[in-house]
């Protein structure tokens, strides 16, 4: 749980009685590889922290899995979509390892975000953070050409070369595996 709460005070500070309730609202999961944490077309209800392990989000399209997002340890997995709107969203999150995470549930934030200004502010610096994120990885797909996003993620996430399926990685690129298998070749 340490872990999270270093995360936290990279966007906020916490009294220790909003750590404390915080901390309370956290349920702790050890859940197996290929676990599904948010099934496809589903409300997805909970934040989820990693502290050991790998998450795919997912979509279908065409019958084909397209993976849209990976996040590791010390990151949050979440189909924000659904988790904002309370609606069904088309997106799914699997477990590529064994994972330990940390979930916390919309309701309990929610609660949390009435009662401490401090953890508000930490849900809306999460919130335009994982924004940012997001339309980044859109500009790369649409502006940085396929060789130069593989350069990217293996500078910024060279552990998903060893630990996510090539399949996976290529979809999240946004290029077909043999155009990664070319790439990972010429390099």
């Amino acid at each position: 749980m340490e872990s999270f709460f270093s995360i936290v005070s990279q966007f906020v500070t916490l009294s220790e009685v909003s750590r404390q309730d915080l901390a309370s609202c956290l349920k702790k999961l050890t859940l197996p590889k290929s676990h599904k944490l948010v099934k496809p077309d589903t409300t997805c209800n909970f934040l989820f922290f990693l502290d050991q392990g790998l998450t795919r989000t997912y979509y279908l399209k065409d019958g084909k899995e397209i993976t849209d997002w990976i996040s590791d340890e010390n990151s949050f997995a979440c189909s924000i979509i659904s988790f904002i709107t309370r609606q069904p969203d088309r997106r799914g999150i699997d477990l590529l390892e064994d994972s330990i995470l940390y979930a916390l549930h919309y309701d309990d934030l929610n609660a949390l975000c009435l009662k401490y200004h401090s953890i508000e502010t930490f849900t809306r610096k999460l919130l335009s953070f994982g924004l940012i994120q997001l339309q980044q990885k859109f500009d790369d797909l649409h502006f940085v050409a396929a060789a130069d996003r593989y350069r990217k993620l293996m500078q910024t996430n060279p552990s998903f070369i060893q630990r996510v399926p090539l399949g996976m990685i290529a979809s999240y690129l946004g290029i077909t595996q043999e155009t990664l298998s070319r790439i990972r070749a010429k390099l």
